[in-house]
């Protein structure tokens, strides 16, 4: 059984669940060339083929050639580049 916070009880009571929540990582791909991260914990690893990035849940894995942080703030990052895959490993 998973242990839910009380905003996520609530959004569940009203049925907002693809709605975002407040501190949920939000991921966007635009086309294969640019990848948008809100809400991350940091850079964990940065390569040109291949960037991990910590969120709320786990990490972010983002696999490709060329790639570069376009833009990064305290709430979100851009990642430029050809992007072949990005996958979530779940925290266990």
């Amino acid at each position: 059984m998973k242990q839910y916070g009380w905003i996520e009880r609530i959004a569940g009571a009203v049925d907002l669940q693809d709605e975002a929540m407040p501190g949920q990582p939000i991921v966007e791909l635009f086309g294969d060339g640019r990848l948008l991260i809100e809400h991350h914990r940091g850079v964990t690893e940065y390569g040109r083929e291949r960037i991990c990035v910590r969120v709320r849940y786990g990490s972010l894995r983002v696999c490709g050639c060329r790639m570069e942080l376009a833009r990064m703030t305290a709430d979100q990052l851009v990642i430029t580049g050809r992007i072949d895959s990005v996958t979530l490993d779940r925290r266990r």
